[in-house]
């Protein structure tokens, strides 16, 4: 379903994604590891089409996301579901008015078809009833969770998650890895997740990919990446303090 070739983006001279590969199969969950800044939210924005790239073809299906026009792209939004990492809920609206905002912007649904969508989405991601509560009110988890409810609310074919156990507790996190699992087998969806957390990247992953100096250096199924062996996976994956990614680094300076 998605084929990312030869991916380079720059920012100020730092090559963020160089010459990046990678290919996500239909109906599968796919979570791209690696350090914090390494690059992984901006391979999210570029598969969504928030960022352009400098070189090299982002395909959908078999269409460049890159080189469509902005109503094109606008259309192939709507096939895409997204939770961001800090669940970017609109604070001045409620949950109903959260979760339905892609139903009121994009469709012709009546009040009676939204509500009910968002009560059955409320429902799938376990906040039964919050219908009328603001952003404000609600704990973290419980926004991540509304976030996941506006994503799906549109019955989309691809879902996006940004690091979606960051900012919440460890059993919180559980909770939220379960859910996607869960989603993702009764939606059918095809999923991308970036993360560094490897509980929810072995806990949702069909395949892990990583990426590390702008590549994806190493993909697999969660047994594959645990029983690598090259260093900087290890490295990775284990969170050892000394290895290939931290060489030459003077944390004694940086203290």
């Amino acid at each position: 379903m998605i084929e990312i070739i030869n991916l380079c983006k720059s920012f100020n001279g730092h090559k963020v994604l160089d010459n990046l590969n990678l290919n996500i199969s239909s109906g599968e969950t796919t979570v791209v590891i690696g350090r914090s800044g390494c690059g992984k939210s901006v391979l999210l924005k570029h598969i969504i089409g928030l960022m352009k790239p400098d070189s090299g073809q982002i395909l959908i299906d078999g269409r460049d996301v890159s080189k469509i026009s902005d109503k094109e792209l606008n259309l192939l939004r709507l096939k895409f579901g997204m939770l961001f990492q800090g669940a970017a809920l609109f604070d001045s609206l409620n949950v109903l008015e959260n979760v339905a905002f892609g139903m009121i912007e994009h469709t012709d649904a009546s009040k009676e078809e939204i509500l009910k969508r968002v009560k059955e989405c409320l429902v799938l991601v376990g906040l039964k009833g919050i219908e009328d509560k603001k952003p404000a009110e609600l704990s973290g988890g419980m926004r991540k969770r509304v976030g996941l409810a506006r994503a799906i609310c549109m019955r989309p074919q691809i879902m996006l998650y940004d690091e979606p156990t960051t900012g919440v507790d460890p059993i919180m996190g559980d909770s939220i890895n379960d859910l996607i699992v869960e989603l993702h087998n009764k939606l059918k969806v095809t999923s991308i997740a970036v993360t560094h957390d490897m509980t929810s990247a072995y806990k949702i992953a069909d395949r892990i990919a990583m990426l590390y100096n702008g590549q994806i250096i190493a993909t697999g199924v969660p047994k594959e990446i645990v029983e690598t062996k090259d260093p900087i996976v290890r490295q990775f994956i284990t969170g050892a303090g000394k290895g290939p990614i931290t060489e030459g680094i003077d944390f004694m300076h940086l203290i």
